[in-house]
């Protein structure tokens, strides 16, 4: 196909006959001019809103599936799924918390891929029963005592399989409400995928906060069930949501011009390297947060320091909630400063705050451990999180965004994921500064990514080809027809 390419400082005019397309750059901002009868990608109000409750309520149903392992793995697991002759059964159960990292990059790629071939939607459909059914069958699971060896098995087995659902949730909730919200608002609707993540947080920790006040024998008994059989129901009232959602607009335009690619993974790595990289390593702090403050310092401060579970629980939840408020307030900034600012800052604070949060929880006091979680959320983890959903659908084109989306930044969840097994082992090594000095470590790597990140709020990613693309944006030769 004949091309001609005319440069003019740093304007790029770019024709192709048959289609016409003119990219203007300036700086990092790209105004996209179609010559054919595009329909618009807007979304109406009432549609928007469904959009963004789907993604919110699914969101947080999937996620409390996800994160209540967790907290089952700190308080229950090592005592009821693991040879009690074996050692340490709480750092094994963080093992097994761990194995849903390792799933989560090949379900990203997975059902990334299944995004960018048949939408958005309905491969959230598909995830919304994986981790359902997933979660539902782990509360029917017999103990170690009951039928020995196969009892961790299957647990990890089922793990694996959650992993797998949740390594395409967060992905493809964040791309549906990045593709249809307007532009200039796009960093606050995308922040309610994140809401619902730490909605779903809340709601996992309550569930736990609540059957904790059972005596230990009722809940070692049966009660540990119950938030696990509870993913049964959420099934349902996931799929109700999700089912009233339409398809992204953006998704239906690549569908009509049939630009939709065979391998989204291949496309996605090798036309845009770099932001893959940055998608991996952005992910590295608040993966490594996320399961250090609600995860690690309950198992810390009940087993280690003697804390009781309600008070711990309790903080955590304070700590939720803080960070619900605060989603859409960063969100709604991220939109004015942009993604970059907010990201560094973030993940700055993460890493300065982690010698003294331990200071903190060392003391093993309500007040300080209190205090520890809430300047964590408000000044390190809020800021990094709301921003993440559209900083993450902004990196990639239209065509293999949901894969390059998901898989990058599950790569990074995977890197992190296994930060509360090293934790603990860290922790009999040499204590709890040792720990400390080990997620000031990862919040670096994040920092170096979000440093040879570019700022991105201002791209069309209505475009499959938007301008941060690594080819793309390379200069080429002057051609005359």
């Amino acid at each position: 196909m004949t091309r001609r390419f005319v440069r003019e400082g740093e304007a790029t005019a770019h024709v192709r006959e048959g289609e016409a397309t003119a990219h203007v750059r300036e700086g990092e901002a790209t105004a996209h001019v179609r010559d054919d009868d595009r329909p618009a990608t807007a979304t109406d109000p009432t549609a928007l809103r469904r959009v963004v409750a789907g993604a919110t309520v699914g969101t947080a149903l999937e996620w409390y599936d996800f994160f209540i392992y967790g907290t089952a793995a700190a308080l229950v697991f090592g005592d009821l799924f693991f040879d009690p002759a074996a050692g340490s059964g709480t750092l094994v159960a963080f093992a097994t918390f761990g194995v849903g990292f390792v799933a989560r990059p090949f379900g990203g790629a997975l059902f990334g891929h299944l995004g960018d071939r048949i939408g958005r939607r309905e491969t959230l459909i598909i995830t919304t029963l994986v981790m359902g059914l997933s979660t539902g069958a782990i509360g029917l699971l017999p103990t170690y005592e009951t039928i020995g060896i196969a009892a961790p098995i299957l647990l990890v087995l089922l793990r694996v399989l959650q992993g797998l659902g949740a390594g395409a949730e967060f992905g493809g909730a964040a791309t549906l409400l990045a593709e249809h919200a307007p532009k200039q608002r796009r960093g606050f609707f995308c922040s309610f995928a994140q809401t619902g993540v730490q909605i779903g947080l809340v709601l996992g920790t309550l569930s736990f906060l609540l059957v904790a006040l059972l005596p230990d024998d009722a809940l070692n008994a049966w009660g540990w069930r119950v938030p696990f059989l509870a993913g049964f129901a959420m099934i349902g009232v996931a799929l109700w949501v999700r089912l009233r959602v339409e398809e992204s607009p953006v998704f239906k335009e690549v569908q009509r011009t049939q630009r939709t690619v065979k391998l989204p993974i291949k496309d996605a790595v090798t036309r845009y390297p770099r932001s893959v990289l940055v998608g991996i390593g952005a992910h590295v702090c608040d993966t490594a947060a996320a399961y250090m403050y609600a995860t690690f310092t309950v198992a810390y401060a009940t087993d280690e320091l003697g804390m009781t579970k309600g008070v711990v629980l309790g903080a955590v939840v304070t700590y939720g909630l803080l960070v619900i408020a605060l989603q859409p307030l960063y969100g709604a900034l991220s939109d004015r400063i942009g993604r970059r600012p907010l990201n560094l800052f973030g993940v700055a604070f993460t890493g300065l705050w982690a010698f003294p949060f331990f200071a903190l929880v060392q003391t093993g006091e309500p007040v300080p451990v209190w205090i520890a979680l809430i300047v964590a959320a408000v000044f390190g983890w809020a800021p990094m999180i709301a921003v993440q959903p559209a900083f993450y659908a902004e990196l990639f084109g239209a065509r293999v965004r949901y894969t390059g989306f998901a898989t990058s930044r599950e790569l990074g969840a995977a890197v992190a994921g296994f930060s509360p097994l090293v934790s603990v082992a860290l922790l009999d090594k040499g204590g709890p500064y040792l720990v400390a000095a080990f997620f000031a470590g990862l919040a670096v790597i994040s920092l170096v990514a979000f440093l040879f990140s570019r700022e991105t709020k201002d791209v069309d990613i209505g475009e499959s080809d938007p301008a941060q693309e690594e080819i793309v944006a390379q200069p080429e030769p002057v051609l005359s027809r």
